[in-house]
Parts: structure tokens; C-alpha cells; sequence
């Protein structure tokens, strides 16, 4: 994780909720791509707590979530 990036860049990320979500809300995530890492919050708490993790480990997990074993 890099703190650094994460406390000073926040605020001028563009941030992108799930395309899962529905209009009606419920539980969304909303990510983020910084220069090294990318960032991942709950949607509903936009100034709660926030995950950054490295694009590599965010590529990973997306394969993985996305393949068939776990669809």
C-alpha cells in the first residue's frame, strides 16, 4: 500500500462505482486508479476508509473475481 499517494491524491481522483451497482444503492464499491496503485472505498462512505493496493494485486484480483470458478 502507498500511504503517501493515497492521503494526497485523493481528492482529485476520479472515482468509478461497480457497474453491479443498482439505482436503488445497497452495498457499491467505487475504485480509483492512481498513478502507482489503485484505490477502492465504499461508495456510500465517500470520506470513510479506503484500501489502495498495487495495479498489479487489483489486476489479479479482477481475473480471479471475474473467472468462471467464481461466477
Amino acid at each position: 500500500m502507498n500511504n503517501a499517494e493515497s492521503s494526497t491524491v485523493v481528492s482529485g481522483l476520479a472515482w468509478f462505482k461497480s457497474s453491479y451497482s443498482g439505482a436503488e444503492g445497497g452495498d457499491c464499491v467505487e475504485v480509483a486508479s492512481g498513478t502507482t496503485v489503485v484505490h477502492v472505498r465504499d461508495s456510500k462512505t465517500n470520506a470513510g476508509p479506503m484500501l489502495a493496493v498495487s495495479r498489479e494485486a487489483w489486476a489479479g484480483f479482477v481475473g480471479l473475481a471475474s473467472s468462471e470458478r467464481y461466477v
